[in-house]
């Protein structure tokens, strides 16, 4: 006779990613905080007031949209964020926190960035947001790289219109 256990999970859980940039960690920076350079990387609505205690907003209001206190704002060091409670999200009894932090490496060529994210309940309501969550820091960091090692190009203006190409012959037999 077995007798069925139910796992229980309490705590929290958090993630950790790394990215190297080959850029100088001011524009790194300004990628986390310039909201022309985050709507190229995020590719939507963005907020922010550049400030230790300002808003961290990414996403439309109401629309599922993250929104943080800027705990720390240290220029090209450091940003670390306070998520607070979601309309969308399910219920949290923990801070939930993103910590960025820039250093150089080979000399001035290479920014390493980190985030070190923490503090999502571990726990099955949580299952499908911290996944979410994870994974879609995973892509914006890429996008950063990207963004960030190769540029947008500015819209070259469109040359002339060609003249119209000259009608086609008539085909012999098919000329009725």
């Amino acid at each position: 006779m077995s007798a069925t256990r139910k796992l229980s999970r309490s705590g929290t859980r958090g993630y950790a990613h790394l990215v190297e940039i080959e850029a100088p960690v001011a524009r790194v920076w300004r990628a986390l905080t310039d909201p022309a350079l985050m709507r190229i990387w995020f590719g939507g609505d963005v907020e922010i007031d550049p400030r230790q205690g300002g808003l961290y907003r990414l996403g439309r209001v109401g629309a599922g949209c993250r929104e943080a206190h800027i705990d720390i704002f240290d220029a090209n060091r450091r940003l670390r964020l306070i998520y607070l409670q979601g309309a969308n999200a399910p219920r949290s009894d923990s801070a939930i926190v993103d910590d960025f932090l820039l250093d150089m490496r080979k000399g001035e060529t290479v920014t390493s960035l980190r985030l070190l994210g923490s503090g999502i309940p571990e726990n099955e309501e949580w299952d499908q947001s911290y996944a979410r969550i994870r994974h879609s820091w995973e892509r914006f960091l890429a996008r950063i790289k990207v963004t960030l090692e190769h540029p947008p190009q500015p819209k070259q203006a469109q040359a002339a219109k060609p003249a119209a190409p000259p009608a086609d012959p008539p085909l012999r037999g098919l000329d009725y």
